[in-house]
């Protein structure tokens, strides 16, 4: 997922972010370790889910008298990975399809159970990912309520009769990856119109479906933008875009069982619609995601 799996460029700027929320007082930001006095690290990468999933952990964990540490704000995959496998952090919000790209590219799992299994038999034995929650944030095609209406459309499906009228919206490489238009072709038979180059699930794209100057968009399926204008998101039955459940990668050595009854508490409730109105609450009303998080887990009974 574009958002998710970063790049190297961002390491050098990822590498000082850590630095800075890493706490003071000569400690390494790259070296193992655990929190001080025997607290849970949890951490967060730099974009505003991630630290609301962070938050989220941190006081469910707080709220069973867990002593957390939290360090948000990390920054790419390839820096806070190999933080979590040294043990300098214990607890991290991950994605499962972008965590499995990241440890074996090439494994060909997409669904839910697959990419779970594969992700199970691939990480390194330091590690280990609790129950996935139902929440995604991933690829989708969204069209406008208006468009959905028209042509009676609920999942990718159905685009195939109206596909060759449709301008489809999305960052440059949705046109040349798999999970974009190359797998909508092969997967699904769709033979679009005409691709739109725009921004990445961004405000040129959000105002380019708005204005019918493209008929569906690549949007991520917990943008604040999708509640906000009533978009309706395609369902993906065949998983061209794969599985990107939201679940905790924990260290395996340091966390005990009343964390992880804790963390898989919060999987159970979590879902995709849930996350997406916290991401609008923080987008539209900028509430700070500390706030967002105590009211999300006191109205499921997990504070």
């Amino acid at each position: 997922m574009t958002r998710i799996i970063r790049g190297a460029a961002l390491l050098a700027a990822a590498v000082l972010a850590l630095t800075a929320c890493g706490g003071g007082g000569g400690d390494d930001p790259l070296s193992g370790g655990g929190g001080g006095g025997g607290a849970i690290v949890v951490g967060g990468a730099d974009f505003p889910e991630s630290g609301l999933l962070g938050e989220i952990y941190a006081q469910a964990l707080e709220a069973k008298g867990v002593k957390v540490e939290r360090k948000f704000g990390i920054g790419s995959r390839e820096v806070y990975f190999n933080q979590v496998k040294n043990g300098g952090i214990q607890v991290f919000p991950e994605y499962t399809g972008a965590l499995l790209a990241y440890v074996d590219k090439n494994d060909p799992a997409s669904s839910s159970e697959e990419v779970t299994a594969a992700l199970k038999r691939k990480l390194p034995p330091e590690l280990e990912i609790l129950t996935p929650s139902r929440a995604e944030n991933k690829d989708t095609l969204a069209v406008t309520k208006e468009t959905a209406d028209k042509y009676k459309l609920t999942t990718i499906e159905d685009l195939k009769p109206v596909a060759k009228d449709f301008v489809v919206g999305g960052p440059p490489e949705f046109k040349t990856r798999k999970q974009g238009i190359v797998g909508l072709e092969q997967v699904y038979g769709l033979k679009f119109k005409e691709f739109k180059s725009l921004d990445t699930a961004g405000p040129i794209t959000v105002a380019n479906l708005k204005k019918g100057q493209i008929q569906a968009a690549n949007l991520f399926s917990t943008d604040a933008a999708i509640k906000k204008n009533g978009f309706v998101t395609l369902a993906d039955p065949k998983n061209v875009f794969g599985a990107q459940n939201v679940v905790p990668l924990v260290y395996k050595s340091k966390v005990n069982g009343t964390v992880r009854d804790a963390l898989n508490a919060v999987s159970a409730k979590l879902t995709t619609e849930g996350l997406l109105e916290m991401n609008a609450e923080m987008s539209e009303n900028k509430t700070d995601p500390a706030t967002v998080a105590k009211d999300w887990l006191s109205k499921n009974g997990l504070a």
